[in-house]
């Protein structure tokens, strides 16, 4: 895994925004719905890398041998004073190409010990209720909070709910 700056952002946004068209093709529920047109993925990457930036995401991606992206994982750091203890976990994709391999969880575990390094010690995320992601989240410790009916939009329009899931960091 690689900790990308926001100039990885936007020099590799076009691969970026691959990974993410696959991703919403392939059914995760990650924002956006299908068919995600590859100028609009790529338009959202690009937008992403100010904050990435400026600290306020932290994103790492998986590269497979010829330096294309396949993974990713992100740390949304909040700008609340009060919040600064805590992390949201937000886009971990996997491209269909090589899941079923264990990426979504190192990618899952380096965001983890890199939000412990730097004195995190709580993260949170939100998953689609019954989606593969919640038993990658589950099986790695981290606590189901809650669920909310009808949250968002799957990639194919059909509201589903969305379960909450926290981890406890160093301690």
């Amino acid at each position: 895994m690689e900790r990308w700056t926001g100039t990885h952002v936007r020099v590799h946004a076009e691969e970026l925004a691959e990974l993410l068209a696959d991703t919403v093709a392939g059914g995760a529920s990650v924002g956006f719905l299908a068919p995600l047109a590859h100028a609009d993925a790529a338009a959202w990457w690009r937008e992403r890398a100010e904050a990435t930036a400026a600290g306020r995401i932290a994103l790492w991606a998986a590269l497979d041998d010829t330096g294309r992206p396949v993974g990713t994982v992100s740390l949304v750091h909040p700008d609340k004073p009060n919040s600064r203890h805590r992390a949201e976990l937000v886009k971990l994709m996997v491209h269909r190409s090589v899941r079923g391999q264990g990426l979504g969880r190192r990618l899952l575990g380096t965001a983890e010990t890199a939000a412990a390094a730097a004195g995190i010690t709580l993260l949170h995320l939100d998953t689609e209720t019954g989606s593969p992601a919640e038993h990658l989240y589950r099986s790695a410790g981290w606590t189901r909070a809650g669920t909310i009916p009808d949250y968002a939009a799957s990639p194919a329009g059909e509201l589903r709910p969305t379960t909450l899931y926290y981890k406890r960091l160093g301690g």
